[in-house]
């Protein structure tokens, strides 16, 4: 029994911190909403799936081997990523998700008093693992959609240690091209760690997109997140890393915890590794129905705003919250971009061309029905 009140073993951070409730899974998501199906447009997974190396993986997984831990340091995945980039295998760091590896680098480097800088309408787990543990997240308004580098640079003080770069941005699309990237690292100067997350390269196909993978040599402060959610689909088992120069990761690594990767999330990470005709694939796919997409919702008079991604936002003339629930009615599932600080817009992932329809014929239906009331 607790003798002093509860309050009084809860850091003022953590008081005023809101708790992120996930939705409920899809067939108690049914139930709720009484559909027989369920198009998931929410999350931006590849509705392709797996490579197939990775699916043949999954599926002739031993179940004996569930009760052997894995590799405590994702060991081979290491070496064959390091082969892929031309880096050293301990430059590259894997981690539970990408969450993860956010929360090594900040615990990594920030202490008490430190601040980190990032986008107020991007990735919210930057600021949220900054803001739980501790620390100040200050967030810089986007301009034309797109991280505002000047601004970024100004916020910086004697208590800064990381600034956050999503790029590209989700739910944007916008990015930096490779100059701008490179003058804003030459202005920080290695005074901070900048943090370029990368997790839908894959998507990008634009020459002037930077490889931050490339870039560790001549900036040794920068540290580049990926992820095998999106393009590579491996989003249920959860596997992401990063990746930096030698001596930044070495002070990275001091926070990892190790095992934390499963070894079936591994085994099927490393066949995904260099299946080119798989990206190509789903570039393909998702280039031919993002056109389908911003065409119909032209017709229905909707803004849009379409960068790189595997995604599409959408202004409506009412509440997202609103359409959100009546899009569930349909069998439609998407994401909502209030709690991006975009309220009454929403973000669509790219799905198979059954669930584009779907969405729009739904959509299309709930704004008559708004005019019409």
């Amino acid at each position: 029994m607790l003798t002093v009140p509860l309050t009084t073993l809860v850091p003022e951070y953590i008081k005023k911190f809101e708790t992120y409730i996930p939705s409920r899974p899809d067939p108690e998501l049914m139930k709720l909403y009484q559909v027989d199906h369920l198009w998931r447009l929410n999350n931006n997974e590849n509705p392709l799936g797996p490579p197939e190396g990775s699916a043949r993986i999954i599926e002739q997984f031993p179940p004996k081997r569930s009760s052997i831990y894995p590799s405590g340091d994702s060991y081979y995945l290491r070496v064959k990523l390091a082969e892929r980039f031309d880096l050293d295998p301990d430059q590259i760091i894997f981690g539970n998700g990408a969450n993860e590896a956010i929360a090594f680098v900040i615990k990594a480097f920030c202490q008490e008093g430190d601040n980190i800088i990032t986008a107020d309408k991007t990735f919210a787990v930057y600021e949220w693992v900054a803001e739980f543990s501790g620390f100040e997240a200050r967030l810089v308004p986007l301009k034309d959609f797109g991280f505002d580098d000047e601004q970024m640079l100004a916020r910086i003080d004697e208590r800064t240690k990381i600034l956050f770069v999503c790029n590209p941005n989700n739910p944007t699309g916008t990015y930096w091209d490779e100059p701008k990237l490179r003058r804003f690292l030459d202005t920080v100067a290695g005074r901070q760690i900048v943090v370029v997350d990368e997790a839908y390269c894959e998507f990008v196909e634009a020459p002037d997109y930077p490889d931050g993978m490339k870039l560790f040599k001549e900036y040794p402060n920068l540290v580049t997140f990926r992820t095998f959610s999106k393009m590579y689909a491996l989003a249920g088992l959860r596997i992401g890393y990063l990746a930096g120069s030698r001596d930044v990761v070495d002070v990275i690594r001091r926070t990892c915890i190790v095992y934390s990767v499963n070894g079936l999330a591994q085994e099927a990470a490393l066949a995904a590794i260099g299946d080119d005709e798989h990206v190509a694939r789903t570039r393909r796919h998702v280039n031919v129905e993002k056109s389908y997409l911003l065409r119909e919702l032209a017709a229905l008079g909707l803004e849009t705003h379409a960068g790189e991604g595997c995604y599409v936002m959408v202004k409506l003339p009412m509440s997202d919250t609103l359409v959100y629930r009546r899009l569930m009615a349909k069998g439609v599932m998407i994401r909502t971009m209030t709690g991006f600080r975009f309220p009454n817009w929403i973000r669509v992932s790219i799905g198979v061309h059954e669930a584009m329809e779907a969405f729009i014929t739904s959509l299309g239906e709930i704004l008559a029905e708004g005019n019409n009331g």
